[in-house]
């Protein structure tokens, strides 16, 4: 392996949760916490040498598919969080890559799993993972470190969901990739409760299938089925097109 990218398999980054990115219950938000998780991959990948920006400059780039978080406390406003990042295995066009949010002491408050995928940023087909500095990823493969939740899951929703909200994506939801930010879709998903249903649940598992890709100015459709009191499948779709799928459960 080339020695000007030989690094730890696994990457631990500090985070602090800036009160103006907590709720009124003075916790972290969780799309929040799943930014800081996803700049963590980009800071682990980047260091690598099959991040980003090393992608960009020969046309291709990261796409998340699937993501899942499971919290057992949010940080309070002040409080610092290390996020530790790991891929625990890779394929020809998917890598999966997990996530633990800690303190400096080694209390945990969430941990993550994610599913990403390689695309050519010409033609947005899949991108052959392998072939990036002959397959350098391989060799920061981590599949010991065990990471203690459920993979990542699609939800499943009947005919029956009923349309809760429908938002129109603005510059704000747009990353660099001319896309909707995948967090974006959290953020919107989770405010089609009521802060007056937050002061009685606790957001404690959220899973996320990113189906297709949305744009400025795409209207987005967000129906909801009922799966029990604490647990909803939400189905989100542009016109026809259902572009990302999520569960919660509190």
């Amino acid at each position: 392996m080339n020695n000007q990218f030989e690094k730890s398999k696994v990457g631990c980054y500090d985070f602090f949760a800036m009160p103006f990115h907590c709720d009124f219950n003075n916790s972290l938000r969780i799309d929040y916490l799943g930014n800081d998780m996803l700049n963590a991959a980009d800071l682990h990948s980047d260091a690598r040498g099959f991040g980003m920006n090393y992608l960009n400059s020969i046309g291709k780039t990261w796409v998340l598919s699937r993501l899942a978080i499971e919290v057992l406390e949010m940080p309070k406003s002040y409080e610092r969080l290390q996020v530790e990042t790991w891929v625990e295995s890779a394929m020809r066009y998917f890598t999966k890559r997990n996530f633990a949010v800690r303190d400096s002491a080694g209390r945990y408050f969430a941990y993550g799993r994610s599913v990403w995928a390689m695309i050519n940023t010409d033609d947005r087909q899949p991108a052959d993972l392998f072939t990036v500095r002959d397959g350098l990823l391989k060799e920061y493969v981590e599949a010991d470190k065990p990471c203690p939740i459920e993979g990542c899951s699609r939800a499943k929703i009947d005919d029956n969901a009923e349309l809760w909200r429908t938002v129109e994506m603005r510059y704000s939801d747009i990353d660099i990739n001319g896309h909707v930010n995948s967090v974006k879709y959290i953020e919107h998903v989770i405010n089609l409760w009521s802060i007056d249903w937050y002061r009685s649940h606790c957001l404690k598992r959220l899973d996320v299938a990113y189906i297709a890709e949305s744009h400025e100015g795409d209207t987005l459709s967000f129906y909801v089925g009922k799966q029990s009191d604490d647990a909803f499948a939400i189905k989100i779709c542009n016109g026809e097109t259902e572009v990302c799928r999520c569960k919660v459960i509190f």
